[in-house]
């Protein structure tokens, strides 16, 4: 797909519909209009959701074995001639082209992967019990059904990796209905034309861009649905069992009293936890706690965090990304600012970077990395923000439970038994890293933030008095 005078349709269950009305979306550096993409408004949106039952036949005529060998072949195309990709995607959401490069790859790694995903996710099922819905496993008879007749997915600009988090539900038959993020329709998009052009049909896929009205039509008329977004966006349908929430990670490094001492061998593991893609996951450490040393790791993370600067979007060498809009930027280096006025916390960032945190470079706005030295009780020692921001705070290992709040992923250096034993109970907890492995580290065959499959299917009880 050409740069040149770009138009991206409405997919309506695979058929491109242009719009008359049209998002202009500009590039992040010259504000120029970059792409035309057109918009559903919420009553299109509605009635196409009135034939959810169309996609999900089409997907049941084809067997499980069929759709992971389309994502496989999918993997392939999805990576085939990248180069407008990685330009389109870094225009509009300012991602320097080797962080593009690497999330094109994670997802390509998800499509090559699927069997193994689909394995983890439905802990092993023979996939003839998932086609027929029923089936023997060791002489007991498990029946799911499906509960949604499609999978709504409100989706991000952060980061094109995460968009490998929804794809799973093509394999196990469930049509997508997805609305992209505002900067960053051009991941979703591609993945439906890889998974088309692989062979699957288009009638599993809609893609709606459109605004807050239209994303609700598709949370409301989805029987089950994926929202990504920040704690504002999210919070309003936190009490929903019908959509899964893909909020702020508060993901965390945590030292045991008995490596602690070592603490120098896991400097690598906290600044890739802290920095890798351009601290823009909910999976990238914003809190390291440790029972001691904070001081001593504060400087080490700080001095190494100040080296990351802004660089031109083709440097091989980019690992931080600007903020599309620049006052999104500044609102956020304002809260920081305020949040240092309060007792107890320090930037230690500012002794070794050159200059202010907010940085216009190159007709862009970045936030240089910032690593905070506070208290644990401190507001600075649990936030979250789109760049590499940190906070090393003391906790005793004897708090760790009380203290312990939602966390997507906690990684855990220690080989303390009581205390492995302890995180391993703890509902607070969804991905859990034992060792010197970064937070944003994924294995395919563990769910990422709760169980695709489980939020896509129940279990039923099921008898049989003859043969079937």
């Amino acid at each position: 797909m050409s740069t040149a005078n770009c138009r991206l349709p409405i997919l309506r269950q695979g058929e491109p519909y242009y719009s008359l009305d049209v998002a202009r979306v500009v590039h992040h550096r010259t504000r120029e209009p970059f792409v035309e993409v057109s918009q559903a408004n919420p009553g299109l949106i509605r009635r196409d959701l009135g034939k959810q039952d169309i996609a999900r036949s089409v997907l049941q005529k084809l067997t499980t074995r069929e759709l992971v060998d389309i994502c496989m072949r999918a993997a392939e195309i999805f990576t085939a001639d990248p180069t407008d990709y990685i330009t389109q995607v870094s225009a509009t959401t300012g991602l320097p082209h080797a962080l593009v490069e690497r999330n094109m790859l994670k997802i390509k790694s998800m499509f090559a992967n699927m069997e193994s995903v689909l394995n983890g996710l439905t802990r092993d099922i023979d996939w003839d019990i998932l086609d027929r819905g029923f089936g023997e496993v060791e002489g007991k008879t498990l029946s799911f059904f499906p509960r949604t007749q499609s999978l709504g997915a409100v989706l991000p600009n952060n980061s094109p990796g995460v968009h490998s988090l929804w794809i799973p539900a093509f394999a196990l038959r469930i049509p997508l209905v997805l609305k992209p993020g505002s900067a960053e329709p051009w991941t979703p998009y591609r993945i439906i034309q890889s998974l088309i052009k692989a062979g699957a049909p288009k009638e599993a896929f809609s893609f709606y861009p459109t605004d807050h009205a239209g994303a609700s039509e598709i949370l409301r008329n989805c029987g089950r649905s994926m929202l990504f977004g920040d704690s504002s966006t999210t919070s309003i349908w936190a009490n929903d069992p019908r959509i899964e929430i893909h909020g702020p990670g508060y993901s965390k490094v945590i030292i045991g009293e008995d490596c602690i001492d070592e603490w120098q061998e896991y400097l690598d593991v906290m600044v890739a936890s802290i920095a890798d893609n351009g601290g823009r996951s909910c999976v990238n450490a914003s809190a390291v706690w440790v029972p001691r040393h904070a001081d001593e790791i504060s400087e080490a993370l700080a001095e190494r965090l100040a080296r990351i600067v802004p660089r031109a979007a083709d440097d091989p060498e980019a690992q931080l990304a600007p903020f599309t809009d620049p006052q999104i930027a500044s609102r956020i280096n304002m809260m920081i600012e305020q949040g240092l006025h309060e007792p107890g916390a320090r930037d230690v960032t500012a002794s070794y970077r050159d200059g202010e945190r907010l940085v216009n470079w190159n007709n862009c706005s970045y936030l240089s990395p910032t690593l905070i030295r506070c208290d644990a009780d401190h507001p600075l020692a649990a936030r979250e923000y789109l760049f590499p921001f940190a906070a090393v705070v003391d906790v005793p290992q004897d708090q760790l439970v009380s203290r312990l709040e939602s966390s997507l992923v906690v990684t855990a250096i220690t080989r303390n038994p009581k205390l492995i034993q302890t995180l391993v109970n703890s509902p607070h907890i969804d991905r859990l890293n034992i060792g010197p492995m970064p937070t944003n580290q994924v294995s395919w065959d563990q769910p990422h933030e709760g169980n695709l499959f489980d939020h896509l299917y129940g279990r039923r009880a099921f008898q049989h008095a003859i043969a079937v």
